[in-house]
């Protein structure tokens, strides 16, 4: 078995260690890493922070599963049937006790395409309903999109949903677990949850939180709520323990830097912007130069500033 991470790993991981310039780290596997034992019984298969691709296998978020004691509890689907049979191809060599369940973090592809595999198994599937009807709208174009990056590695994956839902939170107890399934509120994406270990005081955060690469704002990521979420919920948890939706586990320090302090950051950066008189032309160059050593800086730096401009415009 693999030996647990130390926690000063995890916590001062420079940001170049996940960059998109390093090779797949575990090229025996669909995988882009090999799960490794955060603290005892939770374990992460930490994705790259390059965006999806052939190489990576769309294996570019974190693959979290918690060995209970009394059965095992997967955190995402993963992006592809081939990827959810790689990580349960890796559980299997850890523990032999059977996948008993498994969380959507969200309704994107990464967390829910390979629904498809462990629904084969016969694995009860859990999402937020407002994830489940994220999924419903754009789950086609999400298959398309992970077909062409994935090709024939896309083989087995059709689109299955969630076989439950929920709407606050979701308790599971197994084992010597106690897991808090929590939608804390508006966020990332919609339907967006974490996973709560509170005897662990470890957050399966999803992407509530991240650090290595710079965050995607989208087109229905509402910023000032988000915020509204972190500083109401997410900061309450006073977790020890962070695995965020990407890149290395970590701590609550380190992801409140990246993440609300990021949206704070730009928001400010805007609201100057348009206080000056500004267009949308010249919103997508505001300075982002305090966060230009994360990865995906050049693909979502600009086109971040752009969405968060359409959306103070109107505040």
């Amino acid at each position: 078995m693999l030996r647990a991470l130390s926690i000063a790993a995890l916590t001062f991981a420079p940001a170049g260690y996940a960059s998109e310039d390093i090779a797949d780290q575990y090229p025996g596997s669909a995988l882009y890493s090999k799960p490794v034992e955060v603290i005892p019984g939770v374990w992460s298969a930490i994705g790259a922070t390059a965006p999806p691709t052939y190489e990576n296998t769309g294996h570019n978020n974190n693959l979290s599963f918690i060995v209970t004691g009394d059965g095992v509890v997967v955190v995402n689907g993963g992006a592809a049937y081939l990827l959810a049979k790689a990580l349960h191809d890796e559980i299997k060599l850890i523990t032999d006790q059977p996948v008993k369940l498994v969380i959507n973090e969200n309704g994107q592809g990464h967390a829910m395409l390979g629904n498809s595999y462990w629904f084969e198994q016969q694995v009860p599937i859990l999402a937020h309903i407002d994830a489940v009807h994220e999924f419903e709208q754009r789950g086609s174009d999400s298959l398309e999109a992970m077909k062409r990056y994935n090709r024939g590695k896309a083989d087995g994956t059709v689109l299955v949903k969630p076989t439950k839902t929920f709407e606050h939170d979701y308790i599971v107890e197994m084992g010597q677990f106690r897991l808090e399934v929590l939608y804390l509120g508006p966020a990332h994406s919609p339907g967006d949850v974490s996973v709560w270990l509170p005897k662990q005081s470890l957050v399966i955060a999803g992407d509530m939180a991240f650090h290595e690469r710079l965050l995607p704002i989208f087109a229905h990521t509402m910023t000032a709520e988000w915020i509204e979420t972190w500083d109401s919920a997410f900061e309450n948890l006073q977790a020890t323990y962070v695995i965020p939706g990407h890149g290395h586990p970590t701590n609550m320090a380190q992801v409140r830097r990246y993440t609300r302090d990021y949206l704070v950051y730009l928001r400010n950066k805007i609201a100057d912007h348009l206080d000056a008189g500004g267009d949308l032309a010249e919103a997508y160059y505001v300075d982002q130069t305090p966060y230009a050593h994360l990865d995906t800086f050049e693909e979502l730096a600009t086109r971040n500033a752009g969405r968060v401009y359409e959306q103070m415009e109107f505040e």
